[in-house]
């Protein structure tokens, strides 16, 4: 019998480095140059035919994969109209904007649909332009994107310093601490500040209770715009449907995307005060993209609204995100307590932080062994994060707990007597 997959992984890796990123194609080797071609629910699939499961994606995947009623959607406006010529009205737009305003904290009325998180953020700093702020402050350890405008108020120079001189007038403060905006805000400018309710790619770093609060009054009391960032933890994330919720703050502008996609078809969005988007609701010129708000898109995420409503994903999500924290820390704790400092987060936004960088990259490697999927974090190479559907069942989680497990035995074998020497 033959067996293709070989030949599907080799042509995969050639095609990468040839035509992509030589860099992702060796790293795709390095991980055993698996190839993904197929997912549903909480599985993946690759070209050996084997199963994964799907406990990463950036925070894409809260309804797993493909889920049903999504793709229905989809596939019936693939039929009938995939794209607009945005000459003409159409409803889908509509229909998807008037759905997600019916779920955002309340105050918050005009949907900007984009194709992506950092085109979100771009959004937002246009937006906030047309109101006249032109500085803008952000976090440490943020993470918003990484074309101009949104690699401006992601604070990390790795990124950055490759493409200055970038935006001017940007400044960061440490995230949690409400007298370092205050002092930023009372010393220029009123400016935009944005920041992430729980920073993600920052290793899930939880701000300290009642931060979120203090920030809003401070932005209202100088007048600054307050943009939070929900790419990753909106939607049912983190127990709740909006990072917001868990202090009853209403930010000028939030910024939606990941999850908004049903896991189906990319899409993002800026939903905006009516004072805060008024210049761009006057003037639908004034900032546009040719595939922004695309029917097939709407449909997705019009879908993955309506299910997450239906399915109740927020409150599993934070019933699931209690097990899941509980089990991990015990396990964690239990095998390898020298080589993990702590396990974090909220929800089904989950960080374990590990005493060295090569420890969490060879966990994530041993859990792909074992055929579980995590990410890394792109601000903080210490942190394994895991961003799992809310649909994970009793087979799911006993995987999970499993590969936690051996994956924890083999760092420990591998490094636990040289770390304790070392300690000692």
């Amino acid at each position: 019998m033959t067996v293709a997959a070989p030949d599907i992984r080799r042509e995969a890796a050639d095609a990468c480095r040839r035509h992509l990123s030589k860099g992702r194609a060796s790293l795709g080797e390095m991980i055993g140059g698996r190839v993904e071609v197929a997912s549903s629910g909480t599985r993946i699939t690759d070209s050996d035919g084997h199963e994964l499961l799907q406990c990463g994606g950036y925070g894409v995947f809260i309804l797993g994969h493909s889920h049903p009623s999504v793709v229905e959607a989809v596939s019936d406006q693939l039929h009938r109209h995939p794209l607009a010529t945005r000459v003409l009205l159409e409803p889908c737009q509509g229909a998807a904007a008037t759905a997600l305003a019916a779920l955002a904290p309340e105050g918050l009325q005009y949907v900007h649909f984009v194709n992506s998180g950092a085109e979100a953020t771009e959004a937002a700093i246009k937006i906030a332009r047309t109101n006249g702020k032109r500085r803008l402050i952000s976090a440490y350890g943020g993470f918003h994107g990484k074309t101009m405008g949104a690699l401006s108020v992601t604070a990390r120079s790795i990124y950055q310093d490759p493409f200055r001189p970038l935006l001017g007038d940007v400044e960061h403060v440490p995230f949690g601490d409400p007298y370092a905006i205050e002092r930023a805000l009372e010393t220029g400018p009123p400016a935009l500040v944005i920041l992430e309710p729980v920073q993600a790619e920052g290793g899930v770093v939880v701000p300290p209770e009642g931060y979120l609060g203090e920030v809003r009054e401070l932005c209202t009391r100088y007048g600054a715009l307050l943009v939070l960032d929900e790419i990753q933890t909106g939607l049912g994330r983190l127990g709740s449907w909006w990072g917001a919720d868990r202090e009853r703050v209403t930010p000028d502008i939030m910024l939606v995307g990941k999850a908004l996609s049903g896991g189906v078809v990319p899409v993002a969005a800026a939903v905006a005060t009516p004072d805060a988007y008024a210049a761009l609701s006057r003037d639908p010129f004034l900032h546009t993209s040719t595939f922004a708000g695309a029917p097939l898109a709407m449909a997705a995420a019009n879908a993955a609204l309506q299910v997450m409503e239906e399915e109740r994903i927020p409150e599993r999500a934070a019933r699931l995100g209690k097990t899941l924290m509980e089990t991990m820390t015990t396990l964690l704790l239990d095998v390898c307590p020298e080589l993990v400092r702590e396990v974090r987060g909220t929800g089904l936004l989950i960080g374990i932080e590990f005493e060295a960088e090569h420890y969490a990259g060879d966990f994530v490697l041993e859990l792909l062994e074992r055929g579980v999927i995590v990410n890394h974090s792109l601000n903080a190479h210490r942190v394994v994060r895991l961003t799992p559907p809310a649909l994970l069942d009793g087979n799911d989680l006993e995987w999970l707990f499993n590969a936690t497990r051996a994956s924890a035995e083999v760092l420990r074998h591998r490094y636990a007597a040289n770390h304790n020497r070392k300690a000692g």
